[in-house]
């Protein structure tokens, strides 16, 4: 039983030294994920390198009652969750400010999931064998075969789903929630080390 637990603890000390060591790779991955979804999530609002594009589709979605969210003060509103996307993505590609930046991004994460996704239940995408499938999720899916038989039939069903197989959207929490925690491990883990501007700002003006 000695040689046992002796055996175990030298375990435990090898994954415990890659914690110590190696523990940035999460940090570095967290922020190589993100980024991508705040950099097209800010940019589908408002290219600001585009003169064709404009913030003002989405300033009409937040205020608008009847088709929209009927959000106040609309155009404050898109224009904070505008910025916090565009200058996060920057700001997690370089993992500077990293844990600050996350205290914007987790907020707009929630709006969203309040005020877009929430009634639709979790579920991103209709799959009734999920335990957190939403209650309509079997006509949906239902729906969606009839569409298939509908599009084999009348349609080259083949060229259609050759990149891809045809769902039907829920637009639940999921995806909000998913990047919701994300965020918020990476606002506890921070940039980490070396591949962060952070942790070379902490390394010289930061010292005790």
């Amino acid at each position: 039983m000695t040689a046992l637990i002796r055996l175990l603890n030298f375990a435990q000390d090898i994954l415990d030294k890659t914690r110590e060591h190696l523990a940035f790779i999460g940090s570095v991955l967290l922020r190589i994920y993100l980024v991508p979804i705040f950099w097209v999530a800010s940019n589908n609002k408002w290219n600001p390198f585009d003169k064709d594009s404009s913030l003002q589709n989405t300033i009409d979605w937040f205020g608008n009652p009847d088709w929209g969210l009927g959000l106040p003060l609309p155009a404050l509103n898109a224009y904070m969750a505008w910025s916090a996307e565009f200058f996060g993505a920057i700001l997690l590609a370089l993992g500077l400010a990293t844990r600050w930046i996350c205290i914007p991004l987790m907020i707009t994460m929630v709006v969203a999931a309040v005020t877009v996704h929430i009634n639709n239940g979790w579920q991103a995408i209709h799959d009734p064998m999920s335990p957190y499938a939403s209650a309509n999720a079997g006509e949906a899916i239902e729906r969606l075969g009839r569409a298939r038989d509908i599009l084999k039939e009348h349609g080259n069903y083949n060229w259609l789903t050759e990149h891809g197989n045809f769902v039907v959207s829920n637009n639940g929490i999921e995806w909000a929630a998913t990047y919701f925690i994300m965020l918020l491990a990476l606002f506890f883990l921070g940039g980490g080390k070396y591949i962060s501007v952070d942790y070379w700002i902490a390394r010289h003006y930061r010292k005790t």
